[in-house]
């Protein structure tokens, strides 16, 4: 009898007593395996399971295994200055001895294609003919040149009307080409107007230089001055100032005016 109402006053006690997470009843004393009625036996456990029940019944504990690892703490100014320097890479040391050379040579293909350049450009120069005055360079010939030219500019422009012979002469003396006929039609007034006015007239060369020489070939800027007298009863001279270039040509030993420049079109 009493094993009876111990067994009833259990079973009332479950009844009224709220069941926890995970726990199972505890099999009844004396019932039988055919009883319905009964709660199922528990099973065993081992200490793994119960490891798994006790994580999941207290939070901290669940909280703890779901959080994720902290990284390290940031470091702060003092501690990366203290911190060690990365070492310079081996092979940089190794890049500049295999640059340097290669720079190197092409310097020196740079500065040996240059030389040849220059050369050719040099010789080419010398080649022109415009590049061969020697006007600054031979001093003998550029002397005698000014002065042959000085003294045929004063006898072909200057004219007498009482021998105008000697005008003729010294034009047949000392032009040639061209400067024949601009001589010509340069004092043409002056032959036309000597007779009756009787006009004497005077050049003298003041300054010349030779602007180019080459060989048998020159050109002179020439500047001169003029003075026309008129013979008659009241004298009357007059005065100008003269600048041409004449192109000269060696014809053996002396030179001639090949043409005359007067500037003027």
């Amino acid at each position: 009898m009493s094993t009876t109402r111990h067994l009833v006053n259990r079973r009332r006690r479950l009844a009224t007593t709220p069941s926890r997470t995970g726990a199972e009843p505890e099999p009844g004393y004396g019932r039988s395996a055919a009883d319905p009625a009964g709660p199922e036996p528990r099973p065993a456990r081992g200490a793994a399971a119960d490891r798994d029940t006790a994580t999941a019944t207290d939070p901290e504990t669940a909280a703890a295994g779901n959080a994720v690892p902290a990284g390290p703490e940031p470091l702060t100014a003092a501690a990366r200055e203290d911190a060690p320097r990365p070492e310079a890479s081996p092979l940089a040391p190794s890049r500049l001895r295999v640059t340097l050379p290669a720079v190197l040579c092409a310097l020196t293909v740079l500065l040996g294609a240059f030389a040849v350049w220059a050369f050719t450009s040099a010789d080419r120069l010398r080649d022109e003919p415009a590049r061969q005055n020697t006007a600054l360079t031979d001093i003998g010939r550029t002397s005698e040149v000014k002065g042959r030219i000085s003294e045929a500019v004063g006898a072909v422009f200057s004219y007498d009307y009482a021998s105008p012979a000697r005008a003729d002469r010294a034009a047949s003396t000392y032009l040639t080409g061209r400067a024949v006929q601009q001589h010509k039609d340069m004092l043409a007034d002056v032959r036309e107007q000597a007779p009756k006015q009787k006009l004497v007239l005077t050049t003298t060369v003041t300054e010349s230089g030779v602007e180019f020489l080459d060989g048998d070939r020159a050109r002179l800027l020439v500047f001169a001055d003029q003075s026309n007298t008129r013979t008659g009863k009241d004298e009357e001279t007059t005065y100008a100032a003269a600048m041409f270039a004449v192109d000269a040509v060696r014809r053996g030993d002396t030179w001639l005016i090949a043409a005359i420049d007067t500037f003027t079109r």
